[in-house]
């Protein structure tokens, strides 16, 4: 789990928008992206450890480019996150990061930021 709150934050101040939304995906089916807490290292570990008790790597699974744990927690987690925006900035709580999960790597990956403005009716 890489936190990646500053990037999208960025990519947030570079719009300029001041109200709305940012919607951060991950284009990958075995990646995925998370807010959790991230003032204590050991929730991402505490995480990651229980997502692999629940889909163990090893598990008798199909698909045949071995990597279907990675499919399964992706899915679990989720593939996008939509986040307020209030006066240019995320509106995140005092413990609230961004994530990316990479659950098959290191691979090359993307993640892609959006920011729509809200617009007065």
């Amino acid at each position: 789990m890489i936190e990646i709150t500053r990037q999208v934050q960025q990519a947030v101040s570079n719009s300029g928008v001041r109200e709305g939304v940012a919607l951060v995906h991950v284009p990958h089916t075995t990646a995925a992206v998370t807010v959790n807490e991230n003032a204590d290292p050991s929730v991402q570990s505490d995480m990651l450890s229980h997502l692999a008790k629940l889909v163990p790597q090893d598990a008798a699974f199909r698909h045949a480019e071995g990597n279907s744990d990675a499919h399964l927690k992706a899915t679990l987690t989720g593939n996008s996150e939509t986040l307020p925006i209030s006066d240019g900035r995320l509106a995140l709580g005092t413990w609230q990061g961004i994530y990316f999960c990479e659950f098959d790597g290191p691979r090359q990956r993307d993640v892609q930021v959006q920011v729509l403005s809200a617009k007065d009716p």
